[in-house]
């Protein structure tokens, strides 16, 4: 007699999606601080090394357990080494050079400029995002938002342009980063874990080529700032693209990248809280605006197919934000 093969259910998660996702919330939220505590003791160049370092080491071990193996093809390297460079290694240094002039709760709240950067190149690079009525509008939003951020009224007193607009700079790499993927990697056969593994090792060979280039050893290896470098990396990095990757592909990437707009929130809590950051009332109110804007940004036409949980994940662009940032608009994210 024949045995009737039945598909096999989906496996059960420990922890339910939501306390998943304020984990992942908290985790990127808190890595602004990481690096602040983190550039105290090292060179912003050895901060990232070390952050990419332990990041790579973790999803790393993630291949190595579900039997991964790296991508194959020239071209393919090629282009990862590209998406290495603007999706981890070049934001991740500018937030960590920007942290040395400015607080890390500013820095959390340019972060969530991303998707307006995104929404903004978009509609030049990607010929299949057409501009809506609501899109513009929230696109304007956002921008008038960071100006309140950066009090425009009264001709930047008090701020430090240098290290805001290198926190500028790296919210914008990673839109950058994200329609270079799409342009190059989307579709690819390679896992999604496979080509951001790779990705990861590519950036962090980069910086391990820059670094002592610019730096020298360090002195000493000051426990707290050394403990933030190995949190940032872990946690921020390696073990948050996992959990996201999981909520992509158990609740959607629409819900999925809702954490961007927690991230600055948490991002100045921690800041005000446990660093004594101070803050004026523009950077709250500019805040609220910026993430009004890019959520805006985010929205789709109601004719637009519908938003169905997807049985699997696919495998399209690599992610880091990271990510952060760090992700973000209808890809994967790119971590801050």
């Amino acid at each position: 007699m024949s045995r009737t093969r039945t598909s096999s259910p989906a496996p059960r998660r420990v922890l339910d999606w939501r306390l998943r996702f304020g984990f992942l919330s908290l985790v990127w939220g808190f890595s602004f601080l990481f690096m602040k505590v983190g550039t105290e003791a090292f060179a912003p160049f050895q901060v990232t090394l070390g952050r990419l370092a332990f990041g790579t080491a973790v999803v790393a071990a993630a291949m190595a357990v579900k039997r991964e193996r790296l991508p194959r093809g020239a071209w393919t390297w090629v282009h990862l080494a590209v998406a290495g460079l603007l999706l981890n290694a070049l934001p991740f240094s500018l937030f960590a050079f920007s942290e040395l002039t400015i607080p890390s709760s500013l820095a959390g709240i340019c972060n969530a400029t991303s998707p307006l950067w995104g929404m903004a190149l978009s509609l030049v690079a990607l010929s299949e995002d057409r501009p809506t009525r609501r899109r513009v509008a929230g696109l304007g939003i956002g921008f008038l938002g960071v100006l309140t951020v950066l009090g425009v009224w009264q001709g930047f007193d008090g701020l430090d342009v240098t290290g805001t607009s290198l926190a500028l700079l790296a919210s914008l790499s990673y839109p950058v980063g994200w329609i270079y993927v799409r342009r190059t990697l989307a579709g690819s056969s390679h896992s999604h874990l496979s080509l951001t593994g790779a990705q990861l090792g590519l950036a962090t060979l980069q910086l391990a080529v820059v670094t002592p280039l610019f730096t020298s050893v360090p002195t000493g290896l000051p426990v707290l700032p050394l403990l933030s470098v190995a949190a940032l990396g872990v946690l921020g990095t390696g073990l948050a693209f996992l959990i996201q990757y999981d909520l992509v592909a158990e609740v959607g990437p629409t819900t999925a990248q809702m954490v961007t707009y927690f991230t600055p929130v948490i991002a100045t809590a921690a800041g005000v809280a446990l660093l004594g950051e101070s803050l004026s009332w523009s950077t709250p109110a500019g805040a609220v605006i910026v993430l009004a804007g890019a959520a805006l940004t985010q929205t789709r036409p109601k004719g637009g197919r519908p938003r169905s949980r997807p049985k699997r994940a696919r495998h399209t662009d690599p992610a880091p934000r990271d990510t952060g940032l760090g992700e973000r608009p209808r890809a994967t994210a790119s971590h801050t």
